[in-house]
């Protein structure tokens, strides 16, 4: 695993950013949906006392039943400035994967990857300092643009930044607004759709997320209760 270092500044978060953005794997296609496990990462925080929580959650990737979970609780150490939120995150994330009792396999991040201004972030982040292959699905689209995907469950749209395509808008269940798929480290675009689609079975998010949501918050109400 590659050392994390706390920025003194936004100038030195992004510069960290550019330097270890050439560490990227984009050659790699991930490995197979329904195969191995699959962890979900999510955060919560009290900013009020400065506590952070983050949560990581494994599931089998065939039956997406739960096979270990942990969490970590830490400090918020750095401010939150638009496209530098991976270093209010990180240090806990990777915190809670180390208390993990088996390989995290495949990591899906609650945020993006290359669907980023400097093409690097969470996931992305996640990813080269752990070596592991990470995407991230997110909410909203950041700053992209894309035309809506058709209305049914699968439909997908490219995320633009100008001409360069940095993920996909990606239906997940009929009718609902999509989500916003971006490749992270050694996995592929396809895949990662394919992935959030097998995740995303019954509800809008994938399982992941749900259930790393739900055991972060869980876990923040008891922190600081």
């Amino acid at each position: 695993m590659t050392t994390f270092r706390m920025p003194a500044d936004a100038a030195e978060a992004r510069a960290i950013q550019d330097t270890l953005r050439s560490r990227v794997v984009l050659d790699e296609p991930g490995p197979p949906p329904g195969s191995g496990r699959v962890t979900g990462v999510d955060v919560a925080y009290d900013d009020e006392r400065d506590v952070v929580v983050a949560a990581a959650v494994v599931l089998d990737a065939a039956t997406l039943d739960v096979i270990a979970e942990a969490t970590a609780t830490g400090r918020v150490t750095f401010p939150y400035i638009p496209g530098l939120l991976a270093f209010r995150e990180i240090p806990t994330v990777l915190d809670a994967l180390e208390a993990l009792p088996v390989d995290p396999g495949l990591v899906v991040c609650d945020g993006y990857g290359r669907a980023h201004p400097r093409r690097f972030g969470l996931a992305s982040h996640l990813g080269v300092l752990t070596g592991l292959p990470v995407f991230g699905v997110a909410k909203n689209p950041f700053t992209f643009t894309y035309e809506q995907p058709g209305p049914r469950r699968g439909d997908s749209s490219p995320l633009l930044d100008g001409d360069e395509e940095v993920g996909r808008a990606l239906r997940t269940q009929d009718g609902t607004k999509p989500v916003y798929v971006s490749v992270g480290h050694r996995t592929g675009l396809d895949n990662a759709c394919a992935h959030t689609l097998r995740l995303a079975r019954d509800f809008r998010q994938p399982e992941t997320t749900r259930r790393a949501d739900a055991l972060c918050r869980r876990a923040l109400r008891e922190a600081t209760a």
